[in-house]
């Protein structure tokens, strides 16, 4: 299961083709996809993906998605959760792959 999720959290994010243009923007979405140990995680699109987490999310909200890089099954629980502050966050951060894909590709 963890497999499956870590799959559906991280190709979702990192699966995306980037501009020719560098991006040098640094955060803990940036330093989670790097650490990730997947060989998508290049620093150009971990990068990108930090930059479309500045817009998206709130500071609070990429601490807590960046810790889903390392245990997908948090990200799984705050879907399946029923507080509306879980809602919430899952919104913005569909909202968050949504941008990733529109400014990484």
């Amino acid at each position: 299961m963890r497999r499956i999720l870590t799959g559906a959290v991280c190709a979702a994010l990192i699966g995306l083709t980037v501009p020719a243009q560098g991006f040098a923007a640094t955060g803990v979405i940036n330093d989670a996809c790097r650490q990730s140990g997947r060989s998508e995680a290049t620093p150009q699109r971990c990068g990108c993906i930090q930059q479309a987490a500045n817009k998206a999310l709130t500071r609070s909200d990429r601490r807590k998605v960046a810790k889903w890089f390392k245990d997908p099954h948090q990200a799984q629980e705050v879907r399946m959760s029923d507080k509306s502050s879980d809602e919430a966050l899952w919104q913005r951060y569909k909202a968050f792959g949504e941008l990733a894909q529109a400014i990484c590709q």
